[in-house]
């Protein structure tokens, strides 16, 4: 006898089972943990270099792109994002959701200083920093 026979010659224990499991969804359901603002973290470092006097074609030329390029090699990059000014570059590097910051630091560490092993200029000056970014702030 098939499952389908059995429901149509007794209806009532189908459609009570139907109930009990409508109601243990809905119940499940709100019970549910659900937070309207999940505490997610993207982990971005930021590599600025200043050097007085530069135009932004210089830097742009010469560190910018030498950055980016550098960078663009390390695994687990999503995006990267610079901002050239008068002796000003700023280049932002958001990594995956699972890379972990140290790490990532030390790999855009590592492949900024090996780019740069020779100083830009003598009054160049390169930080490295990381944030963890809360989205939308």
């Amino acid at each position: 006898m098939n499952i389908s026979a059995l429901a149509i010659r007794r209806p009532i224990p189908v459609i009570v089972l139907f109930f009990v499991l409508t109601v243990l969804g809905i119940l499940s359901f709100n019970r549910l943990p659900i937070n309207a603002d999940p505490n997610v973290n993207f982990p971005i470092v930021t590599v600025t270099v200043t050097q007085s006097g530069a135009s932004p074609d210089e830097l742009e030329n010469g560190v910018t792109r030498r950055i980016e390029d550098a960078v663009a090699g390390i695994a687990s990059v999503r995006h990267i994002t610079s901002t050239i000014s008068e002796g000003q570059s700023v280049t932002s590097v958001e990594f995956a959701l699972e890379t972990d910051s140290d790490r990532a630091v030390n790999d855009v560490r590592n492949a900024v200083s090996h780019t740069f092993a020779i100083a830009i200029t003598p009054n160049a000056e390169i930080f490295i920093n990381s944030r963890l970014c809360m989205p939308y702030s």
